[in-house]
């Protein structure tokens, strides 16, 4: 009669524990489906020439300002002498236009009718040119000076610089990538939960993280937003301008999984966030009061 009743406690004391964890489950939506995110810069040269000097090592730490690579600077520097020649022609220029509609202007005004309107408008509109021509040689050494501060290419977020596979005399295009910088300050866990636990998930609720790499040291999150929408397959336009359905449909219909951002609140010293890595994120819901 003993063992009965003691099974029979087991028995009761097991359902009970299912029923437990099947509320847990239910009221703090659990998922190991999550990786770490973060902001990512390519560090993406203005101008094009081979590299002279790098500055930094594939997957190291950089702070924002700190200079990467050099890449070749002499034809910049003589494009800057071109431009800043240009400009002293132009103001030369403009000079001597200025002081032939002065000279003629005092004539003019000396004895009237000596100078023709006619000439008194073309060279004010000589004056007029040179101006333009000086604000455009100006431009040009301002540009010419931007190529040549651009040959010298720095960080724009402190971070990490990861696939960093050039080395010195590489030839690099402008507007073309060259390295990936992960912003440091901008990492976050994305969790992807079934859009039947979207119920128990809003923004501002706490979550509990617990990366594949480091299964000994969870750490405390904050759920941001949640996503509003996925890619869907079904739908999308073919080649021939029709929805492409997909024929087969599955009698057991599989929840979709939603994006859901969480910001890191702390994390321990020990643990150091990678980008693409696995996570496991339990949500805890806030407490209506």
């Amino acid at each position: 009669m003993k063992s009965k009743l003691l099974t029979l406690a087991l028995v009761v004391l097991a359902i009970a524990a299912v029923v437990l964890k099947y509320q847990t489950y239910m009221t703090h939506p659990w998922t190991r489906d999550a990786l770490v995110r973060a902001n990512i810069v390519e560090v993406t040269p203005r101008v094009t020439g081979p590299i002279t000097h790098i500055h930094v090592a594939d997957n190291s730490a950089v702070v924002a300002g700190q200079l990467l690579f050099e890449i070749d600077d002499r034809i910049y520097q003589a494009a800057l002498k071109k431009a800043q020649a240009t400009l002293a022609q132009a103001k030369v220029q403009l000079q001597r236009a200025q002081n032939e509609l002065q000279r003629m202007t005092a004539l003019e005004s000396k004895t009237p009718g000596a100078v023709p309107i006619l000439t008194l408008n073309n060279l004010t509109d000589d004056v007029d040119a040179a101006i333009a021509n000086v604000a455009a040689a100006t431009a040009g050494v301002d540009n010419a000076k931007l190529d040549l501060e651009f040959t010298k290419v720095y960080a724009t977020k402190t971070g990490y610089i990861t696939n960093f596979n050039v080395a010195e005399g590489a030839h690099v295009v402008a507007n073309q990538p060259v390295v990936a910088l992960i912003d440091g300050d901008s990492f976050w866990i994305e969790g992807f939960f079934q859009e039947t636990d979207l119920e128990h998930v809003h923004a501002g609720d706490s979550a509990s993280v617990t990366l594949m790499s480091y299964p000994d040291y969870p750490f405390n999150g904050t759920v941001i937003s949640l996503g509003y929408g996925i890619a869907q397959a079904d739908g999308a336009t073919s080649a021939q301008m029709l929805p492409t359905v997909n024929p087969n449909f599955e009698w057991i219909r599989l929840a979709q999984r939603i994006p859901v951002k969480i910001k890191v609140q702390s994390l321990p010293e020990q643990v150091e966030l990678r980008v693409g890595t696995t996570a496991s994120v339990m949500i805890s819901p806030q407490v209506k009061g």
